[in-house]
């Protein structure tokens, strides 16, 4: 998983190769950093009340599927998702960083084992809560958590199989994209919270949280980040420098408005509750 943090071993001519590894390391330690700060407000937030009061230290969280009187399963469900999510969130980015996989293999295995199988929890748990509780957005979040579930459960197996069979290339491959899957949740708090900030919520009904523009994040939150990573794969395989001057300017373009997000939502919503 440290192809894309290092942008190693890629051909390409010059200025063009330098520029696409440069622009690739920004964008890494920025989601990185948002993932962290977003890691602290979880422990912070969440643990605590759920650590003393188990289950029913869901009552005084903010969630959209919350607790509820009487359902046993589905208030584990929202535990697991929440708790789940710390693992998820702090050791995604750890697994892309290439000193940790050459300096701490074994640290390496075991945290993308507990990745893998805390992503396969969470995704179960939040297919299983948005068709039996419901979520904010209507049917367009249904079917964009719904979706992004299915991806998560397919990229993890497609993973472990390569692993499995030592196909490090393809497997650091599938890792990369469940990775970009799995973070959807901050993706998503990182792209609206930016776009309120630069727009004023233009499309976004705050009292139904509807409206065409969280339509669009609920399946963008994902398949955009995807769609880069594809583009970054596509820069390694057949460069061309016009290219991966294409891919530098979209990706910071996309970074810039990513680091407007981390500080909307880290003022706006983390670290306040910290």
């Amino acid at each position: 998983m440290s192809e894309l943090a290092l942008a190693s071993g890629m051909p390409g001519t010059g200025l063009a190769k330098k520029a696409v590894t440069i622009t690739t390391r920004t964008w890494f330690v920025a989601a990185a950093l948002g993932h962290w700060i977003f890691l602290a407000y979880i422990l912070a937030v969440f643990f605590p009340p759920i650590a003393t009061q188990g289950l029913d230290g869901l009552r005084g969280l903010h969630l959209p599927a919350g607790f509820r009187e009487g359902e046993f399963l589905g208030n584990l469900a929202a535990a697991s998702h929440v708790l789940l999510a710390a693992i998820i969130i702090g050791g995604g980015p750890l697994q892309l960083v290439p000193a940790i996989r050459t300096r701490f293999p074994a640290f390496h295995r075991w945290l993308g084992r507990s990745y893998l199988v805390a992503a396969v929890l969470s995704a179960v748990a939040g297919l299983y809560m948005v068709w039996t509780r419901g979520t904010v957005g209507g049917l367009a979040g249904h079917l964009g958590i719904s979706l992004d579930g299915v991806l998560i459960l397919v990229f993890a197996v497609l993973a472990l199989r390569d692993a499995m069979a030592r196909r490090i290339r393809q497997h650091r491959r599938w890792a990369l994209r469940l990775f970009m899957v799995a973070s959807a949740v901050w993706f998503f708090r990182v792209g609206l919270m930016g776009w309120v900030m630069l727009t004023g919520g233009v499309g976004v009904e705050f009292k139904t949280f509807t409206g065409p523009f969280l339509t669009f994040l609920g399946f963008a939150q994902y398949l955009l980040p995807l769609a880069m990573l594809e583009w970054y794969f596509r820069c390694q395989a057949r460069p061309s420098g016009a290219g991966q001057w294409l891919y530098v300017v979209t990706l910071a373009c996309l970074t810039g408005y990513m680091c407007v997000g981390i500080f909307a939502a880290a003022m706006g919503l983390w670290l306040p509750r910290l």
